[in-house]
């Protein structure tokens, strides 16, 4: 592994922070009063992303993306943890799932979120099925060609502002010797089916702006062409292609961590008190030592994991723990930063307190931290027999 960046990959950290900078810092304090983003400002961020030529990095150069690599584009992914995700979604970066899709379904829904047009939103949680992915509710049950949904999905991310969302959902059940086995396929349902409702979910303190949504099913017709990939073949699709979430936790927790580090640090070199800087004091400056190593670490773990996958090597357990690190990590180093700014950490004059909030749902979202370790652990013990 080469840890020095090539000129690309520097030239994509400093065109993507210097934009974050400049263009959505500035909208963070009103979207963090109103709880929302006007629509026509995030079309605005779509439009500036796209006048720089990084709209869709994440897809390949023969869809019409940016085509980036999976370290490049984890490091792009990094410098967007910086900013509120309820700008960054802005910053189109399709699902790759989308990948799966058939020559028609790419006209119709890969194009179009690759160009601007449409976006996407993933709908796998259940209020009864989080991290038990297989327990899921929603049926899909055969009609002729169609499929006939029903049941509900929450805590799925900006389906507010989607075109269409990525369903999961059970086709049919197998006896297996361990209880029965759902099987699952994958769906592509576009806002304004019949039968398909989306609804504003719950008042969240984490990454406000970038709103959770219930989603409704109730004798939701679909075609049999709205398959994306196989039908029962949707687990398959989801770990072929979802794996690359985690790795974007991971890398925007990163981010997160780093602007709160660049804080403090400034923060330690200017305050004073007692007649120094409040760095001179071994308290604080051992903290800053045990947060940017920390932000290190956390940081090599989520590059080593995305050069595993560009080198053809398996990345299941590195993504796993880069991830867990990660977002542990962010939140003792948001933490330690509001420490070190005392009183005034916890004002809204500073990102500080929304940084130490959004950290929270990082362990939740997207595979918990016991559902990496799980991960971990498996990997770990399988080898030898356990």
């Amino acid at each position: 592994m080469d840890f020095a960046l090539t000129h690309e990959q520097q030239l994509v950290v400093d065109t993507v922070r210097g934009f974050v900078e400049r263009e959505l810092y500035p909208l963070e304090a009103e979207l963090e009063r109103t709880g929302a983003l006007p629509p026509e400002a995030g079309r605005e961020i779509q439009q500036k992303v796209k006048a720089l030529g990084f709209y869709a990095p994440n897809i390949p150069e023969e869809f019409g993306g940016g085509g980036l690599d999976n370290l490049t584009f984890t490091l792009l992914e990094r410098e967007l943890g910086r900013t509120a995700m309820g700008l960054s979604v802005w910053w189109g970066r399709p699902s790759n799932i989308l990948l799966a899709c058939d020559e028609s379904q790419r006209e119709r829904y890969l194009i179009p979120c690759v160009e601007g047009q449409r976006m996407d939103a993933l709908a796998m949680s259940e209020p009864e099925a989080g991290s038990d992915v297989r327990g899921m509710k929603t049926f899909a049950k055969r009609d002729g060609n169609d499929f006939i949904i029903n049941g509900s999905k929450h805590f799925i991310s900006h389906a507010d502002i989607s075109d269409f969302v990525i369903l999961f959902a059970a086709t049919g059940e197998d006896s297996t010797p361990a209880g029965p086995k759902k099987r699952i396929t994958c769906f592509l349902v576009d806002r304004g089916t019949p039968g398909f409702e989306i609804r504003q979910g719950y008042a969240s303190v984490s990454h406000r702006g970038y709103n959770n949504c219930i989603l409704n099913f109730d004798d939701c017709r679909l075609p049999s062409d709205q398959v994306l990939g196989m039908v029962d073949e949707g687990f398959e699709v989801m770990n072929e292609w979802l794996f690359a979430t985690r790795l974007t936790v991971a890398a925007t927790c990163v981010g997160r961590a780093r602007r709160a580090f660049d804080l403090a640090l400034k923060w330690a070199a200017e305050r004073k008190q007692f007649g120094q800087t409040i760095g001179r004091f071994q308290a604080v400056s051992f903290k800053l030592a045990d947060m940017i190593t920390e932000a290190d670490a956390a940081d090599w773990l989520t590059l080593s994991a995305a050069w595993r996958l560009d080198a053809g090597l398996d990345a299941g357990r590195q993504i796993a723990q880069a991830k867990l690190y990660a977002s542990e990590m962010l939140a003792r180093v948001t933490d330690e930063a509001i420490q070190i700014h005392g009183g005034m950490g916890l004002m809204d004059d500073l990102p500080l307190e929304r940084l130490w909030r959004d950290a929270r749902v990082e362990r939740i979202w997207d595979g918990t931290s016991e559902i990496q370790r799980h991960i971990i652990s498996r990997d770990l013990l399988r080898p030898l027999g356990s």
